[in-house]
């Protein structure tokens, strides 16, 4: 999880959480960025061994679904293997209660401590907000009209301000059900009570994110084309770093059940499907009038690259809509995966 930290051109600045998911990635809550910002980072594992802070920028800002996503100025340094996405799930419609958990940085979890500067000047006061991390329980049915998750939990004194929320913070975190993400806290509505926060569910992205916020999300968040649903088996996950396993042979293998996909033989067709690709592979590429040549060196290039591969394989089921030749392509991956994973 990460502290997204905004601050306007004027008066106070704005805190929420937020999560990655991708090398260069987090989402967040849209109104926690929102409005004109002269300083908006995110920091990561403070005032712990693996800090880092980084500035980004606001890729995307949805309103209505109340979701943002920030594109980080850098990674953090020595940083080990790439950062798979994390799953996304919706939330069945019926009379279900969900274990859920959250991790975020509320108000009310503001500290003072003493902070040494070393052995020559004395201590001084510093202040801070801790993590807190909640489990809590969907009642699936609650909010519907609203589009949000209604999460019970165990509530806090409410006395850090009455004029604000005690859980004013927590807005961006993730809500996860088992090993999936069903929501991105959004808000406190005072008269549920201390012990009610609001997330909106994923599944709303689907029906208020215009074409183009969606596969921006498919690119950079991982977002399948179709929600699966809470408790349905999680999708095959491609290892970012499969094709540097395989031999010449297999590559040559995976060209071949490639390059007999409709969307790859038409006239342009592999320009029009890097388009929804990691744009790393359309400046990379080499090209060939051989078009089996071609898709050949764009998977040595995936290879240079681990994680663009998973990327290449999402366009190609996003153009081929579940045809024969695409589930080829999608088992003889499984097969390798399973192989080399």
């Amino acid at each position: 999880m990460a502290e997204v930290l905004w601050q306007g051109i004027s008066g106070p600045g704005r805190r929420g959480t937020g999560y990655r998911v991708s090398e260069h990635h987090v989402i967040t809550s849209a109104h926690v960025v929102a409005g004109q910002v002269s300083a908006l980072r995110v920091r990561f594992e403070a005032d712990r061994p693996a800090e880092w802070s980084t500035g980004a920028r606001v890729a995307l800002c949805s309103d209505a679904a109340d979701l943002a996503l920030l594109e980080l100025a850098d990674t953090p340094p020595l940083s080990g293997a790439v950062l798979a996405h994390p799953r996304f799930s919706g939330v069945p419609d019926t009379d279900a209660t969900l274990q859920v958990s959250a991790v975020g940085f509320p108000l009310f979890k503001m500290r003072t401590a003493a902070v040494g500067s070393g052995h020559v000047e004395p201590e001084v006061a510093t202040r801070y907000r801790d993590s807190c991390h909640l489990d809590g329980r969907v009642s699936v049915l609650s909010n519907r009209r609203e589009g949000t998750l209604e999460v019970g939990v165990s509530p806090p004194a409410d006395e850090v301000d009455p004029r604000r929320s005690p859980w004013e913070g927590m807005s961006g975190a993730a809500v996860w059900y088992g090993d999936a993400i069903i929501g991105v806290m959004a808000r406190h509505h005072r008269a549920d009570g201390l012990n009610r926060l609001a997330a909106c569910r994923v599944s709303r992205w689907y029906e208020v994110l215009r074409d183009e916020e969606l596969e921006m999300m498919r690119r950079h968040a991982g977002l399948p084309l179709s929600l699966p649903c809470a408790g349905e088996p999680a999708p095959f996950v491609l290892p970012p770093q499969l094709l540097s396993h395989l031999s010449p042979a297999e590559i040559w293998q995976l060209t071949d059940a490639i390059v007999v996909l409709p969307a790859v033989r038409r006239p342009d067709g592999l320009d029009s499907v890097l388009e929804e690709s990691d744009p790393l592979l359309a400046v990379q590429r080499p090209r060939d009038s051989r078009l089996r040549s071609e898709v050949h060196g764009l998977l040595l290039t995936c290879r240079r690259y681990p994680g663009t591969f998973g990327t290449l394989v999402d366009a190609l089921r996003n153009w081929e809509q579940g045809s024969d030749e695409v589930r080829q392509v999608e088992r003889a991956v499984e097969r390798l995966a399973l192989k080399y994973g």
